[in-house]
């Protein structure tokens, strides 16, 4: 059996239409069965959260866990994949770049899913790390004209647009008004840490779909409420951790969340935006299995490409006593 690997970023990468494409495949593998979560757990303390999702891929008998703590002074997300036969560990895999394009890929996803077919304006809510990445994942399935860019420090909203405006060659409007960014934009994507709603239920125009990306903790919340009662769908990545992080949903529905799709089922069903929807919106939390669809094919290319460091196999050790004894 191969040895184990460390797997940086600087050996392998994916770039945002591949990811997209292999997130699909891995919503239609959940819609079968053959793939399953294991729910997010979080511990949350004065200096930041931790947190831990992972998955199975039955298909392929592989097990992945992603883990890693969000601080004021930064993070370490790894991806460890295991052999879901024999347990034996297969990879450690740096997981920054990602984590983004998981978390974006899902978004973009969505938007090929539900919005309409000739969307070509993005409104982006939020200037930070995940933002970019963001953008790119919409452009991508819904080639864009121009973007919107609403954040609440000015300094930061004019230097986004102009990384914007370098990488892609588009051109950027930026506000410092979230209600003003949004209005008339088919495509909406919220990626912030905003604890209190800053998009209205009457902000969005009548045909948008919105991405709600940042609210993944139940502290935060994105939007209002009552703007779910305009949306014709309302998908998320999971139900079940909707049920307990997602508290605009919360606020919403209370413990009654027979309105929300599983992203996986419109995937597997082809379905499209219903005619005539009002809205429709994604809320993303963050599945294991998402992560585990690009940590596999990471992993099948580094073993391709021979690249990688080599990592010791993990062994037990019988553990001995004072007495002499052992238990082995």
């Amino acid at each position: 059996m191969n040895a184990p690997l460390w797997i940086s970023e600087r050996d392998v990468a994916l770039d945002m239409r591949q990811s997209v494409e292999l997130l699909r495949g891995a919503m239609r593998r959940q819609a079968s069965g053959q793939a399953r979560n294991m729910d997010k757990t979080h511990v949350q303390w004065d200096g930041g959260t931790m947190h831990a999702i992972g998955a199975i891929f039955e298909d392929s008998a592989l097990l992945g866990v992603k883990a890693w703590a969000h601080t004021h002074k930064g993070a370490t997300p790894l991806e460890i994949l295991w052999d879901a036969e024999t347990g034996k560990l297969l990879a450690i895999i740096e997981a920054f770049a990602m984590g983004q394009m998981r978390t974006a890929g899902m978004a973009g996803l969505a938007t090929d899913c539900l919005a309409a077919p000739d969307a070509d304006l993005l409104a982006l809510c939020g200037t930070g790390k995940q933002a970019m990445a963001q953008l790119a994942a919409v452009h991508a399935v819904r080639p864009l004209r121009a973007v919107r860019l609403f954040g609440r420090d000015a300094g930061r909203r004019s230097a986004f647009a102009a990384r914007v405006t370098q990488a892609f060659g588009l051109p950027v409007e930026t506000f410092d008004d979230a209600g003003r960014a949004v209005a008339d934009a088919p495509v909406v994507t919220l990626i912030t840490r905003a604890t209190e709603p800053f998009i209205s239920a009457s902000a969005p125009a009548r045909g948008a779909h919105i991405n709600a990306m940042g609210a993944i903790t139940p502290e935060r919340r994105e939007f209002a409420p009552a703007l779910l009662e305009r949306c014709a769908v309302v998908a998320t990545d999971s139900v079940a951790q909707a049920q307990t992080l997602a508290s605009e949903m919360i606020a919403a529905w209370g413990s009654d969340f027979s309105h929300a799709t599983p992203l996986a089922h419109i995937v597997a069903r082809n379905m499209g935006r219903p005619a005539g929807a009002d809205l429709t919106l994604f809320k993303s939390l963050g599945v294991g299995i998402a992560d585990l669809a690009l940590a596999e094919a990471l992993y099948g290319l580094a073993r391709e490409r021979g690249v990688g460091m080599v990592l010791p196999t993990p062994a037990p050790v019988p553990l001995t006593f004072s007495d002499g004894g052992n238990i082995g």
